[in-house]
């Protein structure tokens, strides 16, 4: 089956082909960065409107890679949610349309479960079970996946995620916009022996994060300071030391709690070189998606389409948004197949 993937859930336009047989046959990615950058953050509408202007170009573009015609689709997955509600109405309306037209069938596919399954990608993908992190933007959470569609969440954010507070405490330190890649290229310049910033909720039972008071310990302590590039750095270091290690630590008594031998890195904050370097001291099978894989992108939506469609998942041809959705109120495909 080849499955066209729309991603459209925040402020990347993401478009591929994945096939069972073949795998990855093609994708484009349209950033908005720099159309965001002049306001601090990402504007809803500005975001909705750019996804129209982009998203039929790069489906034609993509078609073009894989060289194919939209009548050799077997099939449309597109983002459903979570998201911003105008920007997932661009894809679902787009993509449903699209197999209206085409008589196949369309898929709508939660976002963070196209991140989860982003490593199945690879050519050595995890086997289930596995614990998998998940630190996507407004998301951080931890997982135990024991197929598509069977997920429990062991632990979630209760107030910032990682990605969120990392973002925030770079526009407090007068960083550019995106700020949590800037913050972490910053990092790298610090000295770790300054600062020593608490690491949240490590000492209290479960799996649950809180970011939100560490971003005020950042910004206190850079009041305090005497604001210079060096304290700039210095507190980078400190902020993204406690940020690596709470990850790492509630990785490791997620994977002891659970017996799962296997952990999955997904989502944007997935790139930070850090926190892959530390979690590398687990003992475990640890597994990530490639660099381009882990922020936004339209094969991991094709990717998890496909394995549920292959399964024979169907749905009512209606459009339907989910800017909140849970995990866990997915389904397990009835009759799932091994990877093709």
């Amino acid at each position: 089956m080849k499955i066209l993937g729309i991603e459209t859930s925040c402020d990347e336009t993401g478009i591929a082909i994945y096939d069972t047989e073949q795998g990855l046959l093609a994708d484009a990615l349209y950033s908005q960065v720099k159309l965001h950058a002049k306001y601090g953050g990402v504007v809803p509408e500005l975001a909705s409107r750019d996804h129209i202007r982009k998203i039929s170009p790069l489906i034609k573009s993509v078609t073009q890679q894989a060289n194919l015609g939209l009548s050799d689709l077997d099939g449309i997955a597109y983002t459903s949610g979570p998201g911003l509600i105008g920007a997932l109405m661009v894809g679902a309306s787009l993509g449903r349309s699209l197999a209206w037209g085409l008589n196949i069938p369309a898929l709508a596919v939660h976002h963070m479960e196209g991140h989860l399954l982003a490593p199945m990608l690879e050519d050595n993908p995890p086997k289930f079970p596995f614990i998998a992190l998940l630190v996507s933007g407004g998301h951080t959470l931890l997982v135990s996946v024991k197929a598509i569609g069977s997920y429990k969440i062991l632990g979630e954010s209760l107030d910032d995620a990682a990605g969120e507070a990392f973002d925030k405490t770079a526009k407090m330190l007068g960083l550019a916009y995106p700020g949590g890649p800037i913050l972490a290229a910053l990092a790298q310049k610090g000295d770790p022996d300054v600062y020593h910033f608490p690491r949240p909720m490590i000492n209290r039972p479960g799996l649950d994060f809180s970011f939100s008071g560490l971003k005020t310990y950042a910004l206190t302590t850079w009041q305090k300071s005497t604001q210079t590039d060096t304290d700039r750095a210095n507190i980078a270091r400190a902020f993204q030391d406690a940020i690596v290690d709470t990850l790492f630590l509630k990785c490791r008594r997620a994977l002891k709690q659970t017996g799962h031998q296997r952990l999955v890195i997904a989502g944007g904050v997935g790139a930070n070189s850090a926190l892959r370097e530390k979690l590398q001291q687990l003992n475990a099978e640890i597994f990530f998606p490639r660099l381009a894989f882990c922020t936004d992108n339209g094969a991991m939506i094709a990717y998890a389409g496909a394995m549920r469609l292959y399964a024979g998942q169907q749905e009512e041809a209606v459009i339907q948004t989910r800017p909140r959705w849970s995990l866990e109120d997915l389904v397990v495909p009835s009759c799932q197949k091994e990877r093709g």
